[in-house]
């Protein structure tokens, strides 16, 4: 699943605490995190600390990981495209020989 937004989740976050029948309470119990904070993340709490966030996943069983391969392809980066030598390029053009 893309996270592009703090709701989306704050949206993971409690979809996940539902389908493991926990409550807020016992999600924040368990994660080490207060409730009120539990309920803001799970409303999309944009400064949210990371390490708290981090330790909410881990209760809830889940990992977070960082993807920038779309991204790449998007913006047109390919790896399979070689370096161009300029100078070589300007010699041609000139019709130096190097």
């Amino acid at each position: 699943m893309h996270i592009r937004t703090p709701l989306d989740l704050g949206l993971i976050i409690r979809d996940r605490r539902r389908k493991l029948g926990l409550s807020q309470s016992e999600l924040a119990e368990k994660a080490g995190v207060g409730r009120q904070w539990l309920v803001a993340v799970e409303h999309g709490k944009a400064r949210a600390e990371i390490g708290l966030v981090l330790r909410t996943l881990t209760a809830l069983g889940l990992t977070l990981s960082v993807d920038g391969e779309d991204r790449d392809r998007k913006a047109g980066k390919h790896d399979d495209i070689a370096p161009v030598d300029i100078d070589a390029v300007v010699s041609s053009l000139k019709g130096d020989d190097r």
